[in-house]
């Protein structure tokens, strides 16, 4: 191979400070299509060459980039090709040094090699390497002024070559880094949603208000136009639109039901799997849907609502922009819609479990008014029926029983009274525990008549955190209930005192008493109930009676002086 004449050692010293100064861009940019451009017009005004290209490897040592400068990409891909199928390029990328020919044609015809570029004459190929690294190659052709390129011309490229291997390198760092951030801040993202969305779905027990959050959130954050939910119906056959979401497009579908494998809101619950479409989509059958080309969506996309144990519905969003839902995109929505059905299985049983427990409720009632109130009625009835037949006979006998019948009707009327003042809700309503205690006062005496005092700290136990102030308020309630039901006492004293650690209270009546061994069939759950709200909260309850003796019922629970001075919730 011939080269022309070599510089002086002050010209070539000239020509590396010329480099050096145009090569300090380089290592500002941080683009790699812009830095690769920049690297092939500095190789160009170095070298003096007509044409040149860029090519950059990846981490799997294929092709990247290939970047040109002064002709056509695929013009310089059209150089010579070898009998086994190696480009030129290919053969200069694999050489461990630089390659300089002067005349293309001449030499790699007589190493096997073929060209169609007949215009083309010089070639000058360097590696860019960082270290052991080979990241690349630069590639010129055809010397400007001369027939060829020299040693001077390649000395100077391999020094570009190593400011172009830093800059790459450089580059390629801030841009996985930058690519990390992007990834940590939309992971971020992401979590951000999945704990906003279990927050608000935690506290939801409706149904509709349940798939209304989790769609909204969910069109919110990937900035969609439509959305909409269908769930199964109870054939388990079909599925039917619940709810619509989205003002710019009034539906998706054209249809509000679909049966199983129907278009793609059925097959996605039919299989149980994901299906997203970019429109047009080539297999028209599951969307000839005229609603889909009037609002000229651009993509849709099904995920299966999926509970423990089945497809219970399927959440459709599309929209009209021109944007996609990437694969980490699609991976976040599977796992909202997973959970939004998990979810929906779970206020679905809370539902039921409610329903079950009204009907209990109902049947409870209906026990204890049958087997108390109406029996009670129908003996006065029985009562009464023998007065009658008494009345001209025994008139002393018809005043007896009239008497009877007398006290009868008012103790069946004072169980009624218990029997509704056992049914109201047990809450204290903004009130501190000496109000509400007192409120319970109140309802007992008028509704059994039984004599009851209550006394207590003067300040209400204001900072007495809430969690023991119900369990007490609760605790007195059932013991006032049980009182009423069973007790048939004439007096009942409540007294709530603290200590330095304690607040206690106590609920005392002279009733008929009890066998605590016999409290299961006497008082059902009631004493278990209580023992457990004051163990809830730390504390404990104790109870004190014989048959004919009354009834003492001990409850405690923490108080310490943190509470007591600061209070907290």
């Amino acid at each position: 191979m011939k080269a022309a004449d070599t510089l002086s050692c002050e010209q070539l010293e000239e020509r590396l400070a010329a480099l050096h100064q145009a090569s300090l861009e380089l290592v500002q940019d941080i683009s790699i299509d812009s830095l690769l451009q920049k690297i092939a017009r500095i190789a160009i005004e170095q070298a003096g060459a007509k044409f040149a290209a860029i090519g950059v490897r990846g981490d799997n040592g294929g092709k990247e980039r290939f970047i040109t400068v002064g002709m056509a990409g695929d013009r310089i891909e059209n150089l010579p090709n070898a009998p086994r199928g190696l480009s030129m390029l290919d053969v200069i990328a694999e050489s461990d040094g630089p390659i300089r020919v002067e005349y293309i044609q001449k030499d790699y015809q007589q190493a096997g090699l073929f060209t169609e570029e007949p215009q083309m004459t010089a070639l000058l190929g360097v590696p860019i390497r960082l270290g052991e690294r080979r990241l690349g190659q630069i590639y010129l052709t055809d010397k400007a002024a001369e027939k060829a390129f020299t040693p001077d011309d390649e000395q100077v490229i391999e020094t570009l070559a190593s400011y172009a291997a830093v800059a790459i390198s450089n580059a390629r760092s801030y841009n996985a880094l930058r690519e990390r951030d992007r990834a940590l801040t939309r992971r971020n993202q992401d979590l951000a949603l999945l704990n906003n969305l279990a927050s608000a779905l935690a506290s939801i027990t409706e149904q509709d208000e349940l798939l209304k959050t989790a769609l909204d959130r969910v069109m919110n954050y990937f900035n969609l136009n439509t959305g909409e939910i269908y769930l199964k119906e109870e054939d388990q056959n079909s599925l039917q639109n619940v709810i619509h979401r989205g003002e710019s497009i009034k539906r998706i579908w054209s249809m509000d039901r679909f049966t199983l494998g129907e278009s793609l809101i059925g097959k996605t619950a039919q299989n149980g799997q994901p299906i997203l479409v970019n429109l047009p989509y080539e297999e028209d059958q599951y969307l000839n849907n005229q609603s889909l080309v009037e609002n000229k969506i651009k993509q849709i996309a099904c995920f299966p609502l999926t509970s423990r144990s089945e497809v219970l519905g399927v959440i459709s969003i599309a929209t009209h922009q021109e944007q996609e839902l990437d694969d980490m995109d699609q991976q976040l929505l599977s796992s909202i819609a997973s959970w939004v059905g998990t979810t929906l299985e779970n206020v679905r049983l809370n539902i039921q479990g409610r329903r079950l427990a009204v009907l209990e409720e109902r049947e409870r009632i209906g026990m204890d008014l049958h087997d108390g109130v109406i029996q009670s009625i129908y003996a006065v009835g029985l009562t009464l029926e023998h007065a009658r037949l008494l009345l001209g006979e025994e008139p002393e006998q018809t005043r007896k029983r009239i008497n009877q019948s007398i006290e009868d009707l008012n103790s069946t009327i004072r169980d009624l009274r218990a029997f509704i003042m056992d049914m109201r809700p047990r809450q204290l309503y903004e009130e501190n525990l000496m109000e509400g205690l007192q409120r319970l006062v109140n309802e007992f005496q008028a509704n059994s008549l039984v004599e009851t005092t209550l006394n207590g700290p003067s300040d209400g136990l204001e900072n007495l955190p809430d969690a023991h102030a119900i369990a007490l308020f609760h605790i007195c309630q059932e013991a006032l209930a049980n009182i009423a039901k069973h007790a048939q006492a004439s007096k009942v004293e409540i007294l709530v005192w603290t200590t330095t650690d304690r607040v206690l209270m106590e609920v005392q009546d002279d009733g008929r008493g009890f066998d605590p061994g016999q409290v299961r069939v006497t008082l059902g759950h009631g004493i278990s109930n209580m023992q457990t709200r004051a163990r809830n909260v730390g504390g404990d309850l104790e109870i004190t009676t014989e048959p004919g003796e009354g009834t003492t019922i001990m409850a405690w629970m923490p108080y310490t002086a943190e509470h007591q001075k600061k209070g907290f919730d």
